[in-house]
């Protein structure tokens, strides 16, 4: 079944039933969970996590830490119902990305590296999803079109599977996601870069702009 449709068709069930199921959210950056979070929160209660090991700095690791905490304090600050997003993070660890990647840095986008990457964050989202008693757990990541939704889903599936936790299949990018995702960034000013996050789609944004 498709990912959005099967998404659909769960938050319908949640409708009829009334139930508003608990959801960790795992968050890639700010501009990336504008849309997101407004969608699922309708029929969710969301913890939003930001854990992505990735980032090619520090600095901008905090950048977008910080940003997606200000995104969420803006938007808890518009509800007019108990349906406030609740935030985590966690410090910087780059070192364990560094690591699961090994043999895999000269990969292209979309090769193994990347899935790699998508993994060990669906992982410590699931983790994190199970300490928090949440019923699911999903991702921002299948906002970008840049990115393979499928692939994305696959890998959210077995970790949940792993981890004994209900993954969200998605592909938030359909049905004008993505372009409203880039209208509310600009509502809410938001700080975004032209890459993903990692040493590696930066040097290659880079050399784009060389």
């Amino acid at each position: 079944m498709n990912p959005q449709k099967e998404l659909e068709e769960l938050m319908d069930k949640l409708k009829r039933e009334q139930r508003k199921p608990k959801l960790l959210l795992h968050s890639c950056c700010a501009p990336c969970s504008t849309y997101v979070l407004n969608y699922l929160s309708q029929k969710f209660d969301i913890i939003d996590f930001f854990y992505n090991p990735n980032m090619s700095s520090l600095n901008e690791h905090e950048k977008r830490s910080q940003e997606l905490e200000r995104l969420i304090h803006e938007l808890n600050l518009e509800q007019n119902d108990d349906s406030q997003i609740a935030f985590r993070t966690t410090t910087f660890q780059p070192k364990r990305y560094l690591e699961r990647i090994k043999g895999f840095e000269k990969e292209p986008e979309k090769g193994k590296r990347c899935d790699l990457c998508f993994q060990i964050r669906l992982e410590e989202a699931a983790k994190m999803a199970v300490e928090q008693g949440c019923d699911f757990f999903a991702t921002t990541l299948t906002i970008s079109p840049l990115k393979s939704a499928e692939k994305i889903n696959e890998i959210g599936k077995l970790v949940g599977e792993q981890y004994g936790v209900n993954y969200l299949p998605s592909d938030f990018k359909k049905k004008g996601g993505y372009l409203e995702s880039i209208k509310l960034s600009k509502k809410y000013q938001l700080y975004r870069q032209n890459y993903c996050g990692c040493i590696f789609s930066k040097q290659e944004s880079e050399r784009k702009d060389d």
